[in-house]
């Protein structure tokens, strides 16, 4: 199941970098991520097959909040596919609450409701 993990992190140099490598010691690969930066903390989400295993992996480097199942669809790299799949969601009463590029042209969704998403899409 694609599981998405937000983390919060320290915004300093090498902070993605030590991240980035604990993951791979741990065989945990990034399928997909978005992050930013607010009220000088580094947020991110992280897109991974092995939820339990990247916690482990990240353990002292940032703080892993919410986990969450997410919908990874392979999409059109062409202008109007985003707003396609947003507006099918949106006349499903769908809210959407994270969304990024995963690997390859493959769009990730956190939702409100995954079941009724599933359903419109």
């Amino acid at each position: 199941m694609p599981t998405d993990l937000g983390i919060v992190m320290d915004n300093r140099p090498g902070t993605l970098a030590e991240i980035g490598e604990a993951l791979g010691r741990a065989g945990i690969n990034v399928e997909g991520m978005c992050g930013f930066v607010a009220e000088g903390k580094g947020v991110g989400h992280i897109l991974v097959a092995d939820p339990t295993a990247a916690r482990q992996a990240l353990d002292g480097l940032c703080e892993v909040g919410e986990e969450r199942e997410v919908l990874v669809l392979e999409v059109d790299d062409r202008p109007g596919a985003l707003g396609g799949i947003a507006r099918k969601l949106s006349d499903a009463g769908v809210n959407v609450e994270v969304a990024y590029l995963g690997t390859g042209t493959r769009l990730v969704l956190a939702v409100s409701d995954i079941e009724k998403a599933r359903a419109a899409l």
